[in-house]
């Protein structure tokens, strides 16, 4: 049972909304919480020992991450939906190529390699201090993809691939549940900025097409796992 968090020397909303939503998101990936289960504001915030506000800005949260949704009362979990991610993963697979695509096309186009070397800083930051093998990474891993885009200079393309980002987040979590997964994905990010800087764009395509590629059956198969584990966990109520 969760230590009532109310309790706590720091008590601050955000510290306590990011907590819950932290905890919440866990169990919904885990399958402690079921397919099926409601969840409530004044559930959350009596087990929680919060207020009704944390609790529901948490609750909120897993709603944008596409984990909950919203019912006539309360929340319940998401069933991912592993046709619509795939197709959705085709689209961001499209959607990022093209953004190294249009400047191999048209000569007069060019990368920003200011941006890039920021985020090429930033990359080696990370790789000298990983950081934990966590869900919240892909937070982090989408900074890249839209940072990568923008370069391209197609605001468009930016715009519609945060959109798809939002929508496939809450599965992308699980990409990063997976063992060293997080390192795997520092290193090819850094030779995909290498590889943009250098100008070699149709190296960089292949080692951005591979590695979206990989990640995406990273992806299917734990969710894949995760549905199945739990669904039977549920049936077994």
């Amino acid at each position: 049972m969760s230590t009532p968090l109310g309790t706590r020397s720091d008590t601050g909303g955000g510290h306590l909304r990011d907590t819950v939503y932290g905890i919440l998101r866990d169990e919904l990936m885990n399958g402690q919480i079921k397919f099926g289960q409601r969840l409530t504001e004044p559930k959350v915030s009596g087990r929680f020992g919060i207020s009704r506000t944390p609790a529901r800005e948490a609750l909120a949260m897993l709603c944008s991450d596409g984990l909950l949704r919203r019912e006539d009362i309360g929340f319940s979990p998401v069933r991912p939906s592993i046709p619509m991610i795939r197709d959705l993963y085709e689209l961001r697979i499209t959607l990022e190529l093209a953004g190294i695509q249009r400047v191999m096309d048209n000569p007069g186009l060019r990368h920003d390699h200011e941006l890039l070397r920021l985020e090429r800083d930033r990359w080696l930051a990370l790789r000298e201090d990983p950081p934990a093998q966590e869900p919240g990474f892909v937070v982090v891993d989408e900074e890249f993809h839209i940072a990568l885009l923008s370069a391209s200079g197609n605001g468009e393309l930016v715009r519609t691939l945060a959109s798809i980002n939002a929508r496939i987040r809450h599965v992308r979590m699980y990409d990063f549940m997976v063992n060293n997964r997080v390192e795997v994905t520092i290193e090819e990010h850094l030779a995909i900025l290498d590889a943009v800087l250098a100008e070699d764009l149709p190296h960089a395509l292949v080692l951005l097409h591979r590695h979206i590629g990989e990640s995406l059956d990273v992806v299917l198969d734990r969710v894949t796992r995760a549905i199945v584990a739990m669904s039977m966990a549920s049936e077994q109520e």
